[in-house]
């Protein structure tokens, strides 16, 4: 039945990796569900009717971070293995019971036990990535577009997320919008998923991008004018775990995600407590996280195409100064409209960055083991990340204000755009194989 799917007599069929894109773009929507951006516009209603401060509560965030830290190397080779079909629908099946019962909580213990055994576990297994392995699989030519099209789900729930959650938390209360979510998740998710989700072109009998043959050493479609050979995609390569975490491409990748992680964590889930400290109401801080994602949706779908014809280092580079600039216009911001210059330039970098953090795993490890080495390497990042939202908030609690944390993030991003230009093609292990 999938097969037909792709046949079509009267004209040229549609590549059956756009129903993945499809699926993912979906299943990306439902993800902006879990986000630190979302979260923190419940954080003041949450804290003050369950009792805790902003950084206890920050520290539930890190511990989800950390679960889903230590589940990466377990869901990366089952999707090598299996494929993400049954995990994803598992997963968002358990999202969907852990956002119904966050409505029904009456303890802050309650409510981070839940978060932790239903959401957080459901994200890892339903999330960004695990989308992006799959989507990497199903393209090389047009990876990048690819790529771009299924973050876009994500990118435009966030555009309205948080100004919609906003107003609901005036209307209905938090606790009922918990109940929304768990619903849409539900309808985003566990059918289109069911349906359409693949492991590989391979189990379908096709090949990368739709191409009439299978991909070359060198990921065969791509058009060699349009890049450096250090740039193209690497060789469809099998690499283990030990020896992944062997090269010095992945632990220079690692350490520049990762420290830039540190400050994305504790950004997304203080920024709206940041913008209404400044004495602008809920919404309008709100608003400040709808310029970010608006932002980002055109930034994604931008970089994913140039993506394909010019050096992804490069552009990954200055999209780390955009982001600092960004973030130093927003720190000395004196009215709303500054604010919001400054998280426009903040949120360009940012969404070009997401897409090309994954653009570069693909094309320097190969499609093959791609869950394996994202897997290891998310692993790693998201150990960085958990220290984000407990920095901010207790270093607020501290002093008084964020602006420490903010400066600090704009000195990670420089460093990260320096360090991102020495990021080499690792070297094969020595055993080889394919």
């Amino acid at each position: 039945m999938v097969r037909d799917v792709t046949r079509n007599s009267g004209r040229p069929p549609l590549f059956y990796g756009w129903y993945i894109v499809a699926a993912g773009f979906l299943a990306n929507i439902s993800c902006a569900f879990f986000l630190s951006s979302t979260l923190s516009v419940f954080l003041k209603s949450v804290t003050a009717e369950l009792g805790v401060s902003r950084g206890v509560f920050s520290l539930m965030r890190s511990g989800e971070h950390l679960l889903y830290a230590l589940m990466t190397p377990w869901v990366g080779s089952r999707l090598d293995r299996y494929g993400p079909r049954w995990m994803m629908v598992t997963g968002a099946a358990l999202s969907t019971a852990g956002f119904l019962l966050l409505g029904h909580v009456q303890t802050f213990w309650q409510f981070a036990s839940v978060r932790m055994v239903f959401a957080a576990v459901g994200h890892a297994l339903v999330c960004y990535f695990v989308v992006n392995v799959t989507v990497s699989r199903w393209f090389v030519k047009k990876r990048g577009r690819a790529l771009a099209i299924s973050h876009l789900g994500h990118g435009l729930a966030k555009v309205v997320i948080s100004l919609v959650v906003a107003w609901l938390l005036l209307l209905i209360g938090w606790r009922h919008i918990w109940t929304l979510f768990g619903l849409l998740v539900f309808v985003l998710a566990v059918v289109p998923v069911a349906v359409f989700m693949r492991r590989s072109p391979e189990d379908l009998g096709l090949h990368p991008d739709g191409a009439a043959g299978p991909a070359g050493p060198d990921g065969g479609a791509v058009d060699r004018q349009r890049t450096t050979a250090a740039e193209a995609p690497g060789p469809d390569i099998r690499w283990t775990r030990k020896e992944v975490m062997r090269t010095s491409t992945f632990w220079l990748i690692v350490f520049i995600f990762g420290m830039v992680d540190v400050g994305i964590t504790g950004l997304n889930l203080h920024i709206v407590s940041y913008v209404s400290d400044l004495g602008y109401s809920t919404v309008r801080a709100a608003s400040v996280m709808t310029v970010i994602a608006g932002t980002q949706v055109a930034s994604g779908l931008l970089w994913g195409f140039v993506s394909e014809r010019v050096s992804v280092r490069k552009i990954t580079s200055l999209l780390f100064l955009m982001e600092a600039a960004g973030l130093a216009v927003a720190v000395t911001a004196e009215s709303l409209w500054s604010l919001y210059l400054g998280f426009f330039l903040y949120g360009a970098g940012l969404g070009g960055v997401q897409i090309l953090e994954e653009i570069m795993w693909a094309n320097y490890f190969g499609r093959i083991s791609l869950g394996t080495v994202r897997g290891a390497s998310l692993q790693i990042v998201l150990m960085f990340g958990l220290c984000g939202p407990p920095f901010f908030g207790f270093l607020f609690d501290y002093t008084g204000t964020y602006r420490i944390s903010f400066l600090l993030f704009m000195v990670v991003l420089l460093i990260s755009a320096t360090l991102t230009l020495m990021i080499r093609r690792p070297r094969a292990p020595a055993r080889g194989g394919v």
